[in-house]
């Protein structure tokens, strides 16, 4: 599909994009400034918002001309595997992420509600326990994909228990997902399909049988979703807690592991953990372009004239990185970062991702105090996809530990009354971590 603006594109895709997308970015911002034209799939043509002004712009509904339903969009589409893969990710669903105004307000509130209801202190206990008896099956090895072997796994165990499926099905969920952010063609749309009907299962499950666990919460929720409500309000939170969270987490790692700053040996660094997710957050946030905007009539916007059938995507990972001459300390935008976006859809969950996060990374390292990367950074790959910015694999070497060494170890059991044996210990269970919602019966 060749569109009025597609001429002189910039490509989100492809090996170059995938290597230096800031290199991308910068020659976009070069040729035409704030809201630059972008191919997202081979025919699928985007404006991409670049700068941080006009980004937030975007994101507080400056004007009230900016809409999230992309049904005009859809009818543009044409029938070929990039469309439908695009619309895997882009396409209407009635959930938070493709709705306005008192519509979008009801099915956010099912989500803040619910998540109110997790408890900062067990969350932070869940994650332990599940980063331990992660890191328990690699750390005698001295070696690990951090990417593949803990960042990944850590949020999909997470969001699954506390959705209230069973820590087994975690490997199916994780194909699901991972076929789906790719956004390529036919591998995107089996993934959408392979996680919806995961999700409906679920849902279906908990129908039968409730439960102290999120999916149960939703769907006892005042506000009533029912049907394919109830079934993308799940999807949109589990996706938006899996993926972007798994790649915060492995490139704040891999920051880490990088940059003296953070340590020489892990104990005595400048900065934290903090510090280092932080600036992931600014300059790599998971999900780099996924803002997702349209507009309800035709608009000309920082140069750009914008129509209703047309996508617009904040890259908040240009935005957060645009370059200024004024110091940091004096920018009205403080040197802030987007990466939960910014106005009513906001995310509403950030303060779990970054308790998750950092619980997970403080863990890894309190154990394996010596992590180096056996590549340069600049040398280690990264998953294709314009919406992400993910580590394909983040290889390291550390000096091995024994479950039988003195001291912490991701072996101990995590309670002085566990009757957990030595060895990895048994994934926790999701109604341990909550509390019981006061509008369940």
């Amino acid at each position: 599909m060749t569109l009025r603006y597609m001429p002189d594109a910039g490509r989100l895709y492809g090996e170059e994009y995938a290597r230096d997308p800031q290199a991308v970015y910068a020659e976009l911002r070069r040729r035409h400034g704030a809201v630059a034209p972008v191919e997202i799939s081979p025919g699928i043509g985007a404006h991409l918002v670049i700068g941080y002004q006009a980004a937030l712009e975007v994101l507080t509904n400056a004007g009230g001309v900016w809409s999230k339903n992309p049904s005009a969009w859809q009818t543009q589409l044409p029938d070929t595997p990039e469309a439908a893969g695009m619309i895997a990710m882009l396409g209407y669903r009635p959930s938070a992420l493709f709705a306005d105004g008192a519509e979008h307000a009801r099915y956010r509130k099912v989500a803040s509600d619910c998540f109110a209801l997790v408890q900062p202190h067990k969350l932070r206990q869940m994650v332990i326990e599940v980063s331990d008896s992660l890191i328990a099956q690699f750390a005698a090895k001295g070696e690990a994909d951090l990417a593949a072997d803990f960042a990944r796994p850590i949020p999909l165990r997470v969001f699954n228990l506390l959705f209230g499926r069973p820590d087994s099905d975690s490997a199916t969920l994780s194909k699901a997902l991972s076929d789906m952010m790719e956004a390529d063609g036919e591998v995107g749309k089996r993934g959408s399909d392979a996680f919806s009907q995961y999700i409906g299962e679920l849902i279906q499950s908990k129908y039968a049988q409730r439960g102290d666990d999120l999916t149960s919460w939703f769907i006892d929720h005042p506000a009533g979703l029912e049907g394919d409500e109830l079934v993308q309000s799940v999807v949109l939170v589990m996706a938006a807690g899996f993926d972007p969270t798994s790649s915060l987490i492995s490139n704040a790692i891999s920051r880490m592991v990088s940059d003296d700053r953070y340590y020489s040996s892990l104990s005595n660094g400048a900065l934290s953990t903090y510090d280092a997710v932080m600036e992931a957050l600014r300059a790599e946030p998971a999900m780099a372009n996924f803002g997702p905007y349209f507009v309800r009539q035709p608009v000309h916007f920082h140069g750009t004239w914008i129509q209703p059938e047309e996508l617009v995507l904040v890259s908040y990972a240009a935005a957060n990185t645009e370059p200024t001459n004024v110091p940091e300390e004096l920018r009205s935008d403080g040197g802030a970062y987007l990466s939960f976006g910014a106005g009513p859809h906001r995310c509403p969950v950030s303060d779990p991702a970054l308790l998750i996060a950092v619980t997970a990374i403080e863990r890894l390292t309190s154990h394996l105090s010596d992590l180096e990367l056996t590549v340069p950074r600049a040398e280690l790959p990264w998953r294709p996809g314009p919406f992400h910015r993910s580590l394909a694999h983040l290889p390291v070497r550390f000096t091995p530990i024994r479950p039988d060494q003195p001291g912490d170890s991701p072996w101990a059991p995590h309670s002085p009354s566990s009757s957990t044996p030595s060895g990895p210990i048994a994934p926790p269970s999701s109604t341990s971590y909550v509390t019981s919602a006061p509008w369940s019966s």
